[in-house]
């Protein structure tokens, strides 16, 4: 399915899963559960890039080394996070 050329994700029972495991890893707080839903949809679905504006649990240095460690553990490359800026300054570079 489209949305105006935006392709949606799956939000699959793999997703579900990996999704538990942030939170039962404590790579996600217990409370943030949205959260792990994003990341876990996101990687599953094998996005490159997870933009977000959410540093309280996702792009905050301690936080992504922990995320990224479960995603590589449950078999999965997980994506690069980065805030939109992030994101521009590094398409300038080219």
């Amino acid at each position: 399915m489209r949305l105006e050329g935006i392709t949606l994700l799956d939000a699959t029972e793999e997703a579900e899963q990996l999704a538990r495991e942030l939170i039962a890893s404590r790579a996600i707080p217990p409370n943030a559960v949205v959260d792990a839903a994003h990341i876990a949809i996101a990687v599953t679905n094998r996005v490159h890039y997870l933009v977000t504006w959410n540093f309280r649990h996702i792009a905050n240095a301690a936080m992504r080394s922990r995320i990224e460690r479960v995603c590589r553990s449950e078999g999965y490359e997980p994506p690069v996070i980065c805030t939109p800026n992030e994101l521009m300054e590094a398409s300038h570079e080219d």
